[in-house]
């Protein structure tokens, strides 16, 4: 087992109680963010995520993380999912539009001030870095000093919303990586659901949409692996059962960097011929994914090659550490 730790040292809207529901049937998504076209590393995470929702007999569900707006690209998110149809994946129900749902977030945001578990912030990025003595930090700058936990302080002026942590290490099991621990309060602090300039942070979206989608599959890629414990902690907060997490191994450049999104896009916006050449962009996602695809699938079409690799995916077999995407084409 491989354990790894993240430490300082060295309304009237009704939300879902997913404590009293049961689910029989696997439920697993993707979800892009349309901050720029579909890459290989998202390629890979929406094979893994298929493969392993539809291997049980489970379904796939599309969300679009477009809560971002500054972020967001106009046309890319068309793209995707014409770029995901062309590859041949085919997802269950309606697509989700983050966009869409800011009484949602509002509800569960409410529900959170109403039970103590969250409160408004009136500190600046620059104030709390001046302050920071903690010698590292977290995915969002330094850990959060705790100014505003017991009230504003006068002459502050509520900012965003943060939400309470504790100090007890926040643990799950992984499918892949094993035992994964986290401290929140050492890492990040209470952490923002609400920002400033008034968008609902991803980490509450991304719980409350999984809840309400009754999604209790994520597979995902290891980049978001340390957004996970503060996910855990909202979808206790909220009552939610917490999903089964596999997080994948990212794409690297040949030297070890991350890929980044421009250079290696696989959409059509990206001018990539998907016609011609997508079967072959899956083919080499399977061997990526540790999977050994038979030589004969290169020539196979998409539905080929997803209906071949659903019915032998190896969880054993998906690498666990990052590497070079395989480009046999």
């Amino acid at each position: 087992m491989i354990v790894k730790t993240f430490s300082l040292l060295p309304s009237t809207f009704s939300l879902p109680s997913m404590t009293t529901t049961i689910l029989s049937t696997t439920i697993g998504r993707f979800a892009p963010s349309p901050t720029g076209p579909l890459h290989l590393g998202s390629l890979v995470t929406a094979l893994g995520s298929y493969l392993l929702a539809r291997q049980g007999g489970g379904q796939w569900l599309l969300r679009i993380e477009d809560l971002d707006t500054p972020r967001v690209i106009p046309g890319v998110a068309d793209d995707m999912l014409r770029t995901l149809e062309i590859l041949g994946f085919q997802w269950d129900g309606e697509v989700l539009w983050q966009s869409r749902r800011g009484e949602v977030y509002a509800a569960a945001l409410e529900r959170l001030l109403d039970q103590g578990s969250a409160y408004p912030c009136g500190c600046s990025r620059a104030e709390i870095a001046r302050i920071a003595t903690a010698p590292h930090s977290g995915d969002e700058g330094p850990a959060y000093p705790g100014l505003c936990r017991n009230g504003l302080p006068s002459g502050k002026i509520a900012r965003s919303v943060r939400v309470r942590v504790s100090d007890e290490p926040i643990c799950f099991q992984d499918g892949l990586l094993g035992e994964i621990c986290q401290d929140l309060a050492a890492t990040g602090g209470d952490f923002v659901i609400k920002r400033a300039d008034g968008l609902f942070a991803y980490q509450l979206a991304v719980v409350v949409d999984d809840a309400e989608s009754g999604v209790n599959q994520v597979v995902r890629g290891a980049d978001l692996l340390s957004s996970t414990p503060r996910q855990i902690h909202l979808q206790r907060l909220f009552g939610y059962t917490e999903p089964d997490y596999f997080h994948l191994p990212l794409v690297t450049d040949p030297d070890g960097t991350k890929l980044s999104k421009r250079d290696n896009a696989v959409s059509l916006a990206a001018s990539r011929d998907l016609e011609r050449e997508g079967h072959l962009l899956l083919f080499d996602s399977l061997h990526f994914l540790g999977q050994n695809p038979p030589l004969f699938l290169r020539d196979a079409s998409c539905a080929e090659i997803l209906s071949w690799a659903v019915a032998h995916f190896s969880l054993d077999a998906v690498p666990r550490m990052p590497g070079p995407f395989p480009l046999h084409s």
